[in-house]
């Protein structure tokens, strides 16, 4: 890959992309500006409702509704409180249901958001496909990998789009990152390191159980802090590896690793859960480089997560809404160390070596240095993420994010939780996205 010279550089760093994004700071020229300065028809609204108001499901929504021209129409939930709260937040006009098929067979929704724990992610995006629905899916996209080939497939067949909820795939930052990767900005890229970690009991999923929580109808420790069980949630695995692998798929533009090995356990948080609170796994990708992932749910420290994208010129590290590039480029000159050699010999190779390296790199030839890039203040790719999903409901143009995209970022994500279980590298064909 040829190297970036002080010019082709800067002029890299300042050009708009088609993610509308420039340098330093990056102007979203975003969603948020354009979408709001529309005025949508009364007839043009998309009307939405919500399958499974938990947290992610409630703030999903909250995100969705800054959209301009989309309305909620309806709220399904198995616990009634989140059925009352649903009215207090967006009124008594919206229906509210125990049961989601109430909402498929309602002629007035155009999309359904599934906040539902994992395990319910396939049957009811099914469901909801099946019934003339598209579907906002949160990730991770799969409990099971048999899940993913009948997600894809019902899409295909009916039409119907499905977007997963890795809201970073819509994010000026990733784009940047991924124009900057493309241009070599880092040279070849070797290592991808990846992280997010925790220290908090809410961070390790020890959600609030209502005193009304019914013991009659459903284990309420097992309902209300579901993730912490294997047999609902895929663990850390499937909360945050999976963002993380979504991250470097987006930006790398490969389709997953080809092996990977993981190792974790219970380290502190024995609460009766059976899903690891920290876990690290490694990743061999045949584009040749490899990708480390971490969760670490007892980390002594303030939560936190990134990426560090190391190359052969340079590293490009992600720290919420800030990008930072250093590059270091690699100079032609290899450099002697002679000095432990006879005064002749020592001679003869400096001459040859003089011959074979004529010219010294100098600093004006290759750029060292930093360069930082940032989303505007108040920046969401949450929101950029939804406005994405409606454009594409409305122009039935692809999603950002479709069922293929988001079942090789899960099914390599779940590579991890295998690996563990089997104590073993596990094999994955990112093509066929299957198991080998």
């Amino acid at each position: 890959m040829a190297s970036l010279n002080r010019r082709s550089f800067l002029g890299l760093a300042g050009a708009g992309t088609a993610a509308t994004v420039m340098a330093p700071r990056l102007h979203a020229l975003g969603w948020a500006e354009q979408e709001a300065a529309k005025t949508v028809a009364a007839n043009d609204h998309i009307q939405i409702a919500l399958i499974g108001a938990g947290g992610q499901g409630m703030g999903d929504t909250r995100t969705a509704l800054q959209v301009p021209g989309v309305k909620l129409v309806a709220v399904a939930d198995c616990y009634n409180g989140r059925l009352e709260r649903s009215k207090e937040l967006w009124g008594n006009d919206i229906l509210t249901t125990g049961d989601y098929g109430e909402i498929l067979a309602r002629t007035d929704v155009d999309a359904v958001i599934i906040g539902t724990p994992d395990h319910w992610h396939k049957r009811a995006s099914v469901d909801a496909m099946k019934a003339g629905k598209d579907v906002y899916c949160e990730k991770p996209m799969i409990h099971l990998y048999s899940d993913g080939p009948e997600m894809i497939e019902t899409s295909r067949k009916t039409g119907k789009i499905l977007q997963v909820g890795s809201q970073r795939v819509s994010s000026v930052i990733y784009a940047k990152a991924k124009e900057l990767l493309a241009a070599g900005a880092i040279g070849k890229l070797n290592v991808v390191s990846a992280w997010w970690d925790r220290n908090s009991s809410m961070g390790a999923w020890n959600y609030t159980v209502p005193p009304d929580a019914s013991v009659e109808t459903f284990n309420a420790e097992h309902f209300f802090q579901w993730r912490k069980w294997k047999a609902y949630g895929s663990g850390v695995a499937g909360d945050l590896f999976v963002h993380l692998f979504s991250g470097t798929h987006f930006i790398t533009g490969s389709n997953g690793p080809v092996r990977g090995l993981a190792t974790g356990g219970l380290r502190y948080w024995k609460d009766g859960r059976d899903a690891d609170d920290v876990m690290l796994g490694l990743f061999d990708y045949r584009e040749d480089f490899n990708l480390s992932v971490r969760v670490n749910f007892v980390d002594g420290g303030e939560e936190n997560s990134g990426f560090l994208f190391a190359g052969s010129e340079g590293t490009m590290a992600i720290d919420g809404n800030t990008l930072s590039l250093l590059r270091v480029p690699r100079y032609a000159d290899p450099g002697l160390t002679v000095d432990t050699f006879p005064e002749a010999m020592q001679k003869t190779i400096i001459e040859e070596h003089r011959k074979q390296y004529p010219k010294t790199v100098t600093s004006e030839d290759l750029l060292g240095g930093t360069e930082k890039f940032e989303a505007p203040r108040g920046y969401s790719d949450s929101f950029d993420h939804f406005a994405n999903f409606f454009a594409s409901v409305r122009s039935r143009k692809p999603v950002v994010e479709d069922a293929v995209f988001g079942y090789r970022a899960a099914g390599a994500a779940l590579l991890s939780n295998l690996s563990v279980e089997r104590g073993a590298v596990v094999r994955w064909d990112p093509d066929g996205m299957k198991l080998v």
